[in-house]
């Protein structure tokens, strides 16, 4: 088509595609650089005097905004985010539509960009991962002649974020002012390069919240407003109290955060803090007592306590969630690793894979199904034991430890978990360090034995190369039986064949229920414990009768 060759840069239709990079860089040069809508846009967004920088002022939502005019194919809108403010529940919301936001009335701006208007057609918008929603970090997104639309943060690596973008007529930039993000600002535009086959291939593919998705962050958010108005309420009331004065720190910070008096001390000490060393899907809150994760991504979220757990010291944490039903929870652990020896690219997805390190690694994994706002506890004893409990509750114990090292705390936050908060810890007296809740002594987990996976320490002694070194490599008090009956010839029948003579003992419970044919073969399985009080087999050793 020769009159569409001849045809000038200017009058070129914003959805054609300029035909080089010359050209593409001469269409920036003639074209304003886009700003926001100036009547188009939600109740709570406020602009600057250029309409360069969009606030939203209340609440998390009612910040839907658009372009002033169409954005070119290849153009890059790129969003600084200024201000993030964590709390809430997921993060800028952005993508086109080919209506002409002029024509919008203020009434048909609906709450939310998601699901409001990409139910409707000719809408097309996702969630930033909330991982990549931090303060000045630059966003960058464009559509291609395919209607693929893509993003990048910081100039890094592009994502592909969506496809099926009708490109055959004009396009407006929509984006939604959501949640944790607070403020955003345009930027001047900058054309991408053409996505080659090759490059494309390498293209990370976005796999954020299905659309259906998004009103449990909403129905998250409006909760937690909701809980803020209450709260604010009974401070007025309070304050119409003579001599009582407000407290703005019950106002809750958290979506679907629940108050759990019961367990938890009235005062804790809070100088255990999350290590900066963590996983790259990670990201924590200004004091390092909170660790978040975007849920819809995330697989890389090791956390690690800044300091070693002191023994007989209680740490309690509070785990928050989206309540949808994905795959995967809470993951804990003790190792003897500082974790500031580690780098961030050496922690895996699995923690298990830790396990081969030449450190002392303990993983925990068959956590019951837990609830947002539930409060975990766990403490260690000086006999090694690991003990835990919900809510006050004691559960029992998780593992057994060796206490002869310094040893830090670890989490992994997967699936329905993406949030786990440090409440604090509590140091026991020496005369009260059995676990709150666990009347006359230990009370053992009866799935222990199949919850966790341990590895070899390096200053593990010879002996406790025989099995997974799980318990105390040297426990305070050695185990005591009785000796065996003498007016007996027989000591009962093994436990596990119902057949042979008990004739061994097990190190370091020290129950003798096993032939020592039983006893071999049970040592040699993979966290092999006793029949009988769950404990972990650290050795057998056979009975030699006179």
């Amino acid at each position: 088509d020769t009159s569409h060759q001849t045809r000038s840069v200017s009058s070129r239709a914003y959805y054609s595609l300029p035909n080089s990079s010359h050209e593409r860089r001469s269409v920036l040069a003639i074209t304003e650089p886009p700003r926001f809508h100036s009547q188009a846009k939600g109740k709570n967004v406020r602009l600057d005097a250029h309409s360069r920088k969009a606030t939203r002022r209340n609440s998390f939502c009612n910040g839907v905004t658009f372009t002033n005019r169409p954005i070119h194919l290849y153009e890059k809108v790129r969003l600084k985010l200024v201000a993030v403010h964590h709390g809430w529940s997921g993060a800028l919301r952005f993508g086109f539509t080919i209506h002409d936001p002029s024509q919008m009335s203020s009434e048909e701006i609906p709450k939310y960009a998601c699901p409001d208007l990409v139910t409707r057609p000719g809408y097309w918008a996702k969630a930033l991962p909330e991982r990549f929603a931090v303060r000045d970090n630059i966003l960058a997104f464009w559509v291609d002649r395919h209607g693929r639309v893509f993003y990048s943060i910081n100039d890094e690596e592009p994502i592909l974020f969506h496809c099926g973008i009708k490109v055959s007529g004009p396009l407006w930039a929509l984006i939604d002012v959501y949640g944790i993000t607070h403020e955003v600002q345009i930027l001047d535009s900058m054309f991408a390069e053409t996505m080659t086959t090759a490059r494309l291939s390498t293209a990370r593919l976005s796999t954020c919240l299905p659309q259906s998705n998004h009103d449990s962050a909403n129905f998250n958010n409006n909760e937690l407003e909701n809980n803020q108005v209450v709260a604010k309420i009974a401070n007025l009331n309070l304050s119409r109290v003579p001599g009582l004065g407000t407290d703005n720190h019950i106002i809750p910070c958290c979506p679907n955060r629940r108050q759990h008096a019961q367990g938890v001390p009235a005062f804790l000490d809070t100088d255990l803090r999350f290590h900066p060393t963590r996983g790259p899907d990670i990201t924590f809150s200004q004091d390092r007592m909170v660790a978040c994760t975007n849920w819809q991504e995330s697989n890389r979220t090791l956390v690690f306590s800044d300091r070693p757990l002191h023994i007989g010291e209680s740490l309690f944490v509070e785990v928050g969630h989206l309540g949808l039903p994905y795959y995967g929870a809470l993951s804990f652990g003790i190792t003897s690793c500082d974790p500031s020896t580690l780098r961030t690219n050496e922690l895996p997805a699995d923690p298990d894979f830790l396990l081969d390190r030449k450190e002392y690694w303990v993983v925990y994994r068959a956590f019951p199904v837990l609830n947002s706002g539930d409060i975990l506890s766990f403490m260690v004893l000086p006999n090694g034991e690991v003990h835990h409990g919900v809510n006050g509750a004691s559960r029992g114990m998780l593992m057994c430890v060796d206490t002869s090292q310094s040893l830090w705390v670890f989490f992994t936050i997967h699936g329905v978990i993406n949030q786990l908060k440090i409440l604090g810890t509590v140091q026991s007296s020496p005369g009260t360090v059995s676990p709150s809740g666990s009347p006359g002594g230990s009370q053992y987990d009866s799935d222990s034995d199949m919850a966790f996976s341990v590895n070899r320490s390096s200053s593990a002694s010879e002996s406790s190369l025989v099995t997974a070194p799980s318990s105390p490599l040297s426990p305070p008090i050695s185990p005591v039986f009785s000796p065996p009956e003498p007016s007996s010839s027989k000591n009962g029948e093994c436990t596990v064949c119902f057949d042979s003579e008990v004739d061994t003992v097990i190190y370091t419970c020290g129950h003798m229920c096993l032939c020592n044919t039983c006893g071999l073969k049970l040592k040699k399985q993979l966290n092999a414990c006793c029949p009988i009080c769950r404990r972990v087999i650290k050795d057998v050793i056979k009975i030699y009768r006179p």
